[in-house]
């Protein structure tokens, strides 16, 4: 009897146990969801230890889906840093901004290395990260907004620039739910596996924290710069030129041109054609050309930016001083303005404006040298370490550091960062002088060269140089005596021996400058040039 009931007792125990192993078996055959464990604990285990390497955030799919989809973002950023930083160099198809490139090569940069950060410590996220995180998240979407409101801004970085601080901007905030939701994982796991919530923090948990704090603060002070030079941008961009720019080289970029004084009757009255030295021609020669104006020594004149300086658009890389003198005559075409001309330079722009008269022989009556540059200097203008300092200060110029100290404590105006004294800062000129350096003994020393051979021999000259540096540098007066003689008709090589050089800036070199400016026109006119028909 006893035996019976116990064996009745005992089969409804086997059969619950026996569903109950097949429900686990079941359940070990379904999709795992948010909840499966990765590692099954061992019957009658109980909760693991907070440090078990079990207890990981990790575990969940989501969060590993996430991480996997940092590695794909940050991929694609990387290929896109690296076009970009090509570009720089030399400009593939349909990448070249009208500005210099800089802002969209250091948000790539931004959103990268912020890519980079978040997997490096994916598995420790923390409040502050986030807290900073929708700091730089904020500074991005101001510096979008500055970009698209702003029409000239929007033109200088075209869709390369846009698209670039864009993805800055969603990483920032991609950044700040990866870290939310990591945050979530570890603790959903550290409840689920060790019964609580782990509030402590390692050592090393403790210093990855300082790292990303110490990174994102820096990256912090990067967007603040960028907004602060990007406000400055927004105010120079109100800053109207003083003639048009016109859009050249298959209308991919402007150069701006401008012309004072009326035609005359006389078809053979030259017009000055003015080619500035390093920095913006506004801030050098025109002054003194424009007073020469005023007080009727010349009739007319005209002058350019070259590009990337002042006003006008940066030229796709690479860019040789022919290309530029190219563009020089598209945008007198497109003006409607013809010679004769009488080309007058100083320093580096003598070398544009000799390949100008070579290549417009019947419409150059004179060539006006003032302290011009040798070919032979092309080698230090192509050396390769201020090739590397260029580069590396359009890298650091979106932070705007010297432009910003300028606007603030030295008080310098619109003007003078566009086309005065501060114009060197900028990243459009930074990135025309990191051109020039870079075909200066190839590209443009050959074009020179070819120059001088075709230049008519019957052009007049006049140069006119500086004593001081002739006294600094024998081969510089060996070198200006050689520019006397680039044709057969050399009017006048006056030595100003007290003149820097910028001659125009020394009271006796801006009389000998008048002077000669005079002879040369009055020559021009007594030979009758005719360049419509071809004769000299």
């Amino acid at each position: 009897m006893t035996s019976l009931w116990r064996h009745s007792k005992d089969g409804p125990d086997r059969a619950e146990q026996s569903t109950q192993r097949e429900d686990d078996e079941n359940a070990s055959l379904q999709e795992p969801t948010e909840r499966t464990r990765l590692l099954q604990p061992e019957p009658d285990q109980g909760f693991l230890s907070p440090d078990d390497p079990a207890v990981s955030p990790y575990n969940l799919w989501s969060v590993r889906a996430l991480r996997g989809l940092s590695l794909v973002a940050l991929a694609l950023s990387f290929v896109w840093w690296t076009f970009l930083l090509v570009s720089i160099f030399v400009s593939p198809p349909l990448m070249h901004p009208r500005g210099s490139g800089f802002f969209a090569f250091s948000y790539t940069t931004l959103a990268t290395g912020y890519l980079v950060l978040g997997l490096l410590f994916f598995s420790v996220p923390s409040k502050p990260v986030t807290i900073w995180s929708c700091v730089i998240s904020l500074f991005l979407l101001v510096n979008m907004i500055i970009i698209l409101a702003v029409p000239r801004i929007r033109l200088e970085e075209g869709w390369v620039g846009i698209a670039s601080v864009v993805w800055a901007t969603v990483i920032a905030l991609y950044q700040i739910i990866q870290n939310r939701a990591v945050a979530w994982g570890k603790r959903e796991e550290e409840t689920r596996l060790t019964g609580r919530e782990e509030t402590r923090r390692s050592l090393r948990e403790w210093l990855v924290v300082l790292v990303q704090m110490v990174v994102l603060v820096i990256m912090t002070l990067a967007t603040t710069l960028f907004t602060a030079t990007l406000t400055l941008r927004s105010g120079d961009a109100s800053l109207e030129p003083t003639g048009n720019r016109y859009s050249v080289h298959g209308d991919i970029y402007q150069v701006h041109l401008a012309c004072v004084g009326n035609r005359t009757e006389n078809p053979h009255e030259p017009t000055i054609l003015l080619e500035g030295d390093y920095g913006p021609v506004e801030h050098t020669l025109q002054p003194f050309i424009n007073d020469a104006y005023q007080h009727g020594a010349i009739g007319r004149y005209c002058y350019w930016d070259r590009p990337g300086i002042g006003w006008s658009d940066n030229a796709p890389s690479p860019h040789s001083a022919g290309m530029a003198v190219d563009v020089l005559s598209e945008a007198l075409a497109l003006a409607g303005e013809t010679g004769p001309w009488v080309v007058v330079s100083a320093g580096i722009g003598s070398l544009y404006s000799r390949l100008f008269a070579s290549r417009h022989l019947l419409e150059v009556s004179g060539i006006f040298l003032i302290d011009p540059l040798h070919e032979a200097y092309l080698d230090d203008v192509g050396k390769p370490n201020r090739g590397f300092v260029l580069w590396l200060r359009g890298i650091l110029s979106p932070l705007g550091l010297d432009r910003l100290a300028g606007a603030l404590v030295r008080g310098r105006s619109r003007e003078d960062r566009v086309i005065g004294r501060s114009a060197y800062q900028s990243g459009k000129f930074i990135k025309a002088k990191l051109q020039e350096n870079l075909v200066a003994v190839t590209m443009t020393a050959a074009e020179v060269q070819s120059a001088r051979h075709i230049q008519m021999g019957e052009t007049p000259v006049i140069v006119v140089s500086s004593g001081q540096e002739m006294q600094k540098d024998p081969r510089w007066a060996e070198r200006q005596e050689d520019l006397s003689h680039i044709t057969n008709k050399l009017l006048s090589w006056d030595i100003v021996h007290d003149a820097p050089h910028e001659v125009w800036t020394d009271t006796e070199g801006r009389q000998v400058l008048e002077k000669r400016l005079r002879d040369i026109l009055e020559e021009s006119q007594r030979n009758g040039f005719k360049f419509a028909s071809g004769e000299s």
